[in-house]
């Protein structure tokens, strides 16, 4: 294929983990085909005259410690017509500020591909789509009722208490039988969010990992293992969780096998989702995935190579 011209919607390049940050190791991979990659923030983006229009630059990467990228001269692009492909791969929170970034974008789509399709990341919030495949999760409440809640921790014994969009295991509590602080929790989350709360029974095997399994096109590109660190319950790499090789269970592929065509037709084409135990789903991550850096490392994969030959196929076909 010839060279794209990507657009790439992220955070400051100069915050990242090179060593750990998927939305790099993409670039790395795209930068090796010959891509030409330019780099901007979601505030950046400007509608006007009905073309969404971008204040980017120029990148170029490398895995270099300390130099990890050079920059262009600023530039003007019309997402519609300077460029390929858009990845959007900001992190969340998933707030108005990003919904809004999935509405303008949405713009553009007769003219230029975007990754994931924003409309379906819109619709798609990890903690509520998940609810479409119930039948693979944990006992499960969304709800502001401290009644409620009280109802679910007697039912179960032991719960997880956490944000409906949160990210990166922020503000994940454990609550056990005798309901400690559990009416301070609900007063928090409450004068915290307007939204409801996510509240799940506490799975015990997460002492044994929480899974990352990636699906590139709605099929299986890999899984890790992440280990909560001593003391947590949160295995999430960004709260100190750690890595290991792992394979997947036959519930875990009969999960997968179950939302692949889902997540192919609503054009989201890099997915990770997280299963506790081999068998609990907990969350479908359509935002900005990660884990591929370490996956690749244990399986001697090449995930940004197949992210690349799925987008490619998509634009020949």
């Amino acid at each position: 294929m010839t060279a794209l011209k990507v657009a790439v919607q992220m955070d400051p390049m100069e915050g990242i983990n090179i060593s750990g940050d998927s939305t790099f190791a993409i670039m790395l991979s795209a930068q090796a085909r010959g891509h030409r990659l330019y780099h901007y923030e979601a505030s950046d983006l400007t509608w006007r005259g009905g073309r969404l229009l971008a204040n980017a630059r120029a990148v170029e990467v490398r895995k270099q410690e300390g130099d990890h990228f050079s920059f262009g001269e600023a530039v003007t692009l019309d997402l519609g017509s300077d460029v390929d492909v858009v990845l959007m791969r900001q992190d969340p929170p998933f707030d108005l500020s990003y919904i809004t970034a999935t509405h303008l974008l949405e713009r553009i789509e007769d003219e230029t591909m975007v990754v994931n399709r924003p409309g379906s990341v819109r619709d798609a919030p990890e903690k509520l789509f998940v609810l479409d495949y119930a039948r693979f999760m944990p006992p499960t409440m969304i709800t502001r009722d401290l009644a409620e809640v009280k109802s679910f921790l007697a039912e179960h014994g032991d719960i997880v208490v956490k944000p409906l969009y949160g990210n990166a295991g922020n503000a994940v509590f454990r609550v056990g039988a005798d309901g400690a602080n559990l009416s301070a929790l609900v007063e928090l989350f409450n004068a915290s969010w307007v939204e409801p709360f996510m509240v799940q029974a506490f799975i015990s095997a997460v002492s044994e990992g929480d899974k990352r399994i990636v699906l590139i096109d709605g099929e299986v590109a890999g899984a890790i293992n992440r280990l909560p660190g001593k003391g947590e319950i949160r295995s999430n790499l960004a709260a100190g969780g750690s890595a290991v090789k792992t394979d997947l269970t036959e519930r875990e592929w009969e999960i997968c096998r179950a939302m692949g065509p889902e997540l192919k037709k609503r054009g989201l084409l890099f997915v990770g989702i997280d299963v506790i135990g081999g068998e609990w789903l907990t969350e479908i991550n359509v935002t900005s995935p990660t884990g591929i850096v370490s996956m690749d490392e244990f399986n001697g994969t090449d995930t940004g190579g197949m992210i690349w030959d799925a987008i490619e196929r998509q634009l020949k076909a």
